[in-house]
This record gives structure tokens, sequence and C-alpha cells, in this order.
């Protein structure tokens, strides 16, 4: 190389790679004016994890600037991103039992959810007494009791799933707008605490990847 090149490399803070040996390119996104350059930069292998189990890996920045300058010193490197990043290793599974065990997985979840969300609701209705609420608004506003169900009950029960549906913005397969769900907005939070706690235990035990 006759002239330095500076090349971008963003990283995200958690990548997942099906293949025991990572390459750059497989972990951060790389930008450079020279074509050549990027591509090389991006066959770089950054690991190689060991054969036939699932492991998560962290590494330091510092730990790519030092391969790549190592290859390439006549290389500027300036990144963007997290400093310190995970990459998960999980082989790839072919088979009729693989999928039979997503599956059973995903059923598992959908039961536990739907069964634990009736269990919720059936609760906080005996919690607020509606079956004593609503034949009091009836007495104080007809002056008798109802034999059977009325406007509030049937109200209540559509308004209900309504509610859930209008707060959840999902139905079925479709969404509602565009807006995240507010349970995939604590299932993102949830992955940035738990990939914060595996760097941060990384880091003091020693086992991150650094130069």
């Amino acid at each position: 190389m006759s002239q330095q090149v500076t090349v971008y490399l963003h990283f995200d803070q958690c990548v997942l790679v099906k293949k025991r040996s990572v390459r750059l390119e497989e972990v951060a996104s790389v930008f450079s004016t020279d074509p050549k350059v990027k591509q090389n930069i991006g066959k770089l292998e950054l690991y190689c994890f060991p054969e036939g189990k699932k492991e998560k890996k962290v590494f330091s920045v510092m730990k790519v600037i030092e391969l790549v300058e190592r290859t390439y010193p006549e290389v500027e490197l300036t990144t963007v991103g997290e400093a310190d990043f995970i990459v998960e290793y999980k082989p790839e599974k072919n088979g009729p039992l693989t999928k039979l065990l997503e599956w059973g997985k995903t059923g598992f979840v959908a039961l536990a959810v739907f069964f634990g969300s009736a269990f919720t609701i059936i609760t906080f209705n005996k919690d607020s007494s509606i079956e004593e609420i609503f034949p009091m608004i009836y007495r104080l506003t007809e002056g008798a009791e109802r034999g059977g169900p009325g406007e509030l009950e049937i109200a209540y029960s559509l308004g209900l799933p309504l509610g859930i549906i209008l707060f959840f913005n999902h139905f079925l397969r479709k969404k509602i707008d565009s807006d995240p769900t507010p349970l995939q907005v604590q299932m993102r939070q949830y992955e940035k605490d738990v990939n914060a706690t595996i760097i941060e235990n990384a880091s003091r035990e020693g086992k991150k990847e650094d130069v």
C-alpha cells in the first residue's frame, strides 16, 4: 500500500455467528474508500471457537486494532460503536429433532403466557370485586338489581381484550402501527442488561480478549 487508507469499523454490543472461524466482517461493519483494503480487512480471522459447543466470548476493540495493524500497519483505523462486544457462537443444527424441540419450546412459552395472563386477569377481577361493583352501580343508577349481564358486563368483556390488543400493539401476526411493542422494548432492555453483565464479568475475571 503506497498511501495511507482510513478504515472505519462499527461494532454492535452482541453478534451471533454460526461458524467456528469468526472473520472481522462477521462481527463489524467495515467501510473504506479502497474496496480491496475493505475486503482484505473483512476477511481477517478474529477468533476460532472450539468445535461442538455454544460459547460467548467478549472482545475488546483494542484486540481488533492490534489484529488489523499487525497485518496492515499502513491502515488508519477509526472505530465506532461499542468498546467491548460479545461474539456468541451457536453451531448450526438441522434435523427433525431440532425443529421439534424449537416448536416444543415455543408451545410451552405460549401456554405459559396464556394461562399466566388468564390467572392474572381473574385475580385482578377478584381483588377489585367486580362481581360486587357492577350490581352496586345498577342499584345506584336504576334502583333495582339486574337479573343477568347488562351493559357494564358487555362493555367490560369487550374492552378488556381490546385494551390488551391496543397496549401490546399486536394482533396475531400483524402490528397496529410501526412502534415496537412493550414486550419488544422489555426484551431489548433485558438483552442489553445481560450483555452488559457478561462484559463486566469477563472483564473482572480476566476472560476478555484484549491486547
